[in-house]
């Protein structure tokens, strides 16, 4: 099965967000990430939807969500060149003498440290889910004690927000 990155400019109103994920899993699809957020005007929100499937279905699925009263634009990344980010906070056991390896391991991901105690550092890093992942296999050693993500947002390279051919 395929990533698919789904972008879908919705009307900013209670409720938008269960109806589309209720949406996605009325047809058994599984959302591996989704994230919501206003844009530059604020009576809109930007959905930004991962989810793993096939072509055709995930089609069907795209055009209901247009279908949506509440949906004002859905854009499906498949064949578009975009920018995607996605932000880790990660606490790892970090002893006095392995502190340097970590905060080493954290600048070469160009991460920042944003807490430090006795015994662990927190780290912050943005990027790819690829790069996310890597740093969080270099890391595990040490243990991690907590994790959390935001989930991925994207948006097409090259396009304003006046350039509406999509």
């Amino acid at each position: 099965m395929k990533k698919h990155v789904i972008n879908a400019i919705v009307e900013n109103q209670p409720g938008v967000l269960a109806h589309v994920a209720g949406m996605f899993a009325a047809r058994g699809y599984n959302i591996d990430s989704l994230v919501v957020g206003r844009t530059e005007d604020p009576d809109l929100s930007r959905m930004t939807i991962v989810v793993k499937g096939d072509d055709p279905i995930l089609e069907q699925v795209r055009k209901q969500l247009e279908k949506l009263v509440t949906t004002v634009r859905v854009r499906d990344f498949k064949n578009v060149d975009y920018v995607e980010r996605d932000l880790l906070l990660i606490r790892v056991h970090a002893r006095a003498d392995k502190r340097p390896e970590i905060v080493a391991l954290a600048d070469l991901f160009r991460g920042r440290i944003v807490d430090v105690s006795r015994s662990s550092v927190m780290i912050e890093l943005s990027g790819t889910e690829d790069k996310l992942e890597a740093f969080i296999d270099l890391v595990r050693p040490y243990g991690i004690s907590e994790l959390a993500r935001t989930g991925l947002i994207a948006m097409p390279r090259g396009k304003t927000s006046a350039d509406r051919d999509e």
